[in-house]
């Protein structure tokens, strides 16, 4: 009688290879493998645009089929991006992957989770949050000032457009200063950046609960995204000794534990 685990060990080596290969094409440093993330940050900023601009094309015909089609490109990615890693663990624990399995589950089932549709937009969170952006457009400017005010700007972006979503889903149509997702924009701005021209106001406890989040939120991204800007920059180059992480670009001995540094720069 055959020895059942040598029954399957002629699958064990394709599956190998294939892992091998897309833990090449997504960690890699080689020009096919940078192309190949090229491409699939292109689609994931496609995604992104078909994502913001939903709410005025739900109503086409098309709609639905385009919908489908990208919950079939994007499963494809994130099933690839899965099998890449060595250990599904460390990939099931980042937020980003949370993120991309809602996503998914919002283009599988449109009608079920319509009115969470425009969480969507988080993706544009995840993308600017992501290694493989900053290994790959951003490598230049990794662990530059440039990459924390990419990071803060996304964040403040997904935001708007995610209260936005917000907004819409609870006030659109049943409520007169609210008769589409511009006038929900335009209520998320004037709010998040406490202009407050009163021409739309959102009624009852939940619109006023959803104002002050949106308006204390603005204030602490618009706050972060200038300090960003102003505060003197650090690199980051963790200390052998106590492990901070953050110094002054000239400096010579840790601020923390005194020792010795010796911070590699292009001069």
């Amino acid at each position: 009688m055959a020895d059942p685990v040598s029954q399957k060990t002629p699958a064990t080596p394709g599956m190998s290879h294939l892992r091998a290969r897309l833990r090449e094409l997504y960690f890699g440093a080689t020009p096919g493998a940078i192309r190949f993330r090229y491409w699939v940050i292109a689609v994931d900023l496609l995604l992104i645009a078909f994502f913001i601009a939903s709410p005025f094309l739900k109503e086409y015909p098309g709609y639905l089929v385009v919908d489908y089609a990208i919950a079939l490109v994007m499963a494809v990615e994130v099933s690839a991006r899965a099998l890449a890693h060595d250990r599904l663990k460390d990939w099931i624990r980042k937020p980003a992957t949370w993120i991309d399995l809602f996503v998914l589950a919002t283009l599988l089932f449109p009608f079920w989770l319509f009115n969470l549709a425009f969480l969507r937009v988080l993706r544009i969170w995840s993308l600017f949050h992501s290694e493989l952006f900053w290994t790959t457009i951003g490598r230049r400017y990794d662990g530059t000032r440039w990459e924390e005010v990419s990071k803060a700007l996304s964040t403040m972006v997904t935001f708007v457009f995610v209260a936005t979503g917000f907004v819409y889903t609870s006030f659109a149509r049943t409520h007169p200063g609210i008769e589409g997702y511009v006038d929900a924009l335009y209520f998320t701005v004037t709010a998040l950046t406490t202009t407050g021209f009163g021409d739309i106001t959102l009624p009852g406890v939940w619109g006023k609960l959803l104002s002050i989040m949106i308006m204390i939120s603005g204030i602490t991204l618009f706050v972060r995204l200038a300090q960003t800007l102003i505060r003197p920059y650090k690199v980051y180059f963790p200390c052998p000794s106590c492990g901070l992480s953050r110094h002054d670009a000239d400096a010579v001995h840790c601020k923390a534990c005194g020792l010795v540094l010796n911070i590699p720069n292009e001069e």
